[in-house]
């Protein structure tokens, strides 16, 4: 079992949410539901979400960060968490229930990390355009 678990505050969609989030991430499950908390996992990490109601909201001071494996995993896992929400900048988004999201290609911070700065900054240039990151146009960014 887990040290540190991630608890989520909602105003009353606790379990909505946590079947919302175990349907999109595969090797995920609603672990217990009861009227004021849900725990659930996402990819064998833990989470509680409680139905505490309207007093606290997220903001993007806390985000769940996502690596993706490829552009494809990026493009699904960002059309099914943007859904109802909203798109922000360089891999960010906001799901409808207010929770902010990474969807990062792990190429990205390889292409930040280049030994060559100037095609790293040319990489950090074209990321600061996009919403949802986009490898391809990253790396013809990087190369000129």
């Amino acid at each position: 079992m887990q040290k540190i678990t991630t608890y989520l505050w909602f105003d009353n969609q606790a379990e909505e949410a946590a079947n919302h989030y175990v349907s999109i991430f595969p090797n995920s499950r609603v672990v217990e539901v009861t009227p004021m908390i849900v725990t659930f996992e996402i990819e064998g990490q833990r989470f509680i979400a409680l139905n505490g109601g309207p007093q606290f909201t997220f903001t993007e001071a806390i985000s769940l960060y996502v690596d993706g494996d490829t552009q494809e995993e990026v493009d699904e896992l960002w059309a099914k968490l943007v859904e109802g929400g909203e798109e922000s900048q360089c891999g960010w988004l906001k799901d409808k229930y207010g929770l902010s999201w990474q969807i990062i290609p792990k190429a990205l911070p390889k292409l930040l990390s280049d030994p060559d700065p100037a095609r790293a900054e040319r990489a950090m240039q074209a990321m600061l355009k996009m919403s949802k990151i986009n490898v391809k146009e990253l790396e013809e960014a990087a190369n000129g």
